[in-house]
């Protein structure tokens, strides 16, 4: 039998993001398709989540990166709008409000990207921030950028207008339906006002919206309690492509953050660079995830039992089954939803475990990954992961039962590859 999801809060978000397929210039038939499929093939097995990424107010957006200084779609009060041309529904003021609702629709949340601050071209034009006697001149820090991206001043927060700024863009997205906000540029320097004013926004708002942070690269746990008082989830590094080198990264980061995974939100370990990619991205030509199976196998493994949010970067409609059987194995998302103590037990050379335990059923769950360059058999003590000499052990992926000797199990690993394994106590 099926087992029932836990509470959201007890797991963490799981959905579809724009980006790695899209880049920039995703469009709402695009976003339709996407959610249609997961509603039909990946929301019994807890995927419920599907994001707009980055300048869905850029009406010129491209393949390949940004356009510095490109016009943005902007209401009076210098609030950013759905670009109509992408986003038909938009139109006459509608926002995402008509997108939301089909989402919606189909049992489905919807979430949308947006960047720290507040549009230079709104700061240009001097525009109202709402409810206020200031404009957006009056509470831009002009000195405050992105450095990979120009469409945003940041905003000074020792000016009463700048939360009142954030308090209505925050409320336009209530409005529309919006359930998650990913908020970029806020941790790369970590922007502590920023943040804060932002999560006051989003409580403020009078609708249940979950706050993801980005891109981490200067994350650490010092921000540990900030973080949990006022997201749901944080990046702990930069963009995540389909490289292995970038994949092998994440091994270091994720047994730091492992530990402190829970109901005061979640380290994300980013997006999943799967399926098809490439379409038209910031990074890379249209393509399939470039990682090996193998490699696509250890991404899932890790990001499963280091409880990282799932975030699926590949279009979903033209992915290859392969992959789909990945995201929707309910034996491996156990290990998601229900794992408790997620560590990282050991690491010599190419060889690292962790262990886990179920929350509710008694069982463990151990990974074992290879990162070595070519296949390797691996010997595997049972102490060493936590099993019994009279345990069942169960591969997740393949779903087959896992000789071993009551000592120790024998695995053999494709180079950057992994296991990962359920241990039962006879009953």
């Amino acid at each position: 039998m099926k087992r029932p999801l836990p509470a959201r809060s007890a797991r963490p978000p799981m959905g579809w993001n724009s980006w790695d397929c899209y880049g920039t210039a995703v469009t709402e038939e695009e976003v339709l398709a996407n959610a249609s499929f997961m509603s039909r093939h990946l929301r019994a097995h807890g995927w419920d989540t599907v994001v707009v990424d980055i300048q869905w107010y850029e009406p010129n957006a491209r393949a390949g990166g940004y356009t510095p200084g490109a016009p943005l779609v902007l209401d009076a009060f210098g609030r950013q709008l759905p670009a109509p041309g992408r986003f038909p529904s938009a139109g006459g003021g509608a926002g995402f409000a008509p997108l939301a609702a089909r989402v919606h629709a189909l049992g489905l949340r919807f979430g949308l990207h947006i960047m720290r601050g507040i549009p230079r071209q709104a700061v240009a034009a001097n525009l109202p921030v709402p409810g206020t006697p200031w404009t957006a001149a009056d509470i831009a820090d002009t000195g405050s950028t992105c450095p990979w991206n120009t469409d945003n001043y940041g905003l000074d927060h020792s000016h009463p207008g700048a939360g009142a700024y954030y308090d209505a863009q925050v409320a336009q997205f209530a409005d529309w339906g919006v359930d998650f906000i990913k908020a970029d540029d806020m941790l790369f320097p970590y922007h502590r006002r920023e943040i804060e004013a932002y999560a006051r926004a989003v409580a403020a708002c009078g609708r249940p919206i979950e706050l993801s942070l980005s891109p981490g690269t200067e994350v650490s746990l010092a921000h540990l309690d900030h973080l949990r008082e006022h997201a749901t989830m944080w990046r702990v590094c930069d963009d995540l492509w389909d490289r292995w080198e970038d994949i092998e990264a994440q091994f270091a980061r994720m047994a730091r953050w492992a530990p402190w995974q829970g109901r005061g939100g979640w380290a994300d370990a980013d997006m999943l660079p799967l399926g098809h990619i490439g379409i038209r991205a910031e990074r890379g030509g249209d393509r399939d995830s470039a990682l090996t199976p193998a490699e696509q196998v250890t991404l899932l493994t890790l990001w499963t039992i280091s409880r990282s949010p799932l975030m699926m970067g590949g279009d979903l409609p033209t992915t290859s089954p392969e992959t789909i059987a990945l995201l929707t194995n309910d034996d491996v998302l156990a290990v998601l939803w229900y794992g408790r103590d997620n560590r990282e037990a050991l690491r010599e050379g190419n060889l690292v475990l962790w262990t886990a335990r179920d929350a509710e059923n008694g069982s463990g769950y151990a990974a074992v990954f290879w990162l070595g360059a070519a296949p390797e058999e691996v010997r595997v003590p049972l102490g060493s992961i936590g099993a019994g000499p009279d345990d069942l052990i169960t591969e997740l992926w393949t779903h087959r039962d896992q000789p071993h000797d009551s000592t120790a199990l024998t695995l053999r690993l494709d180079a950057h590859g992994a296991a990962l394994l359920r241990l039962d106590p006879p009953r």
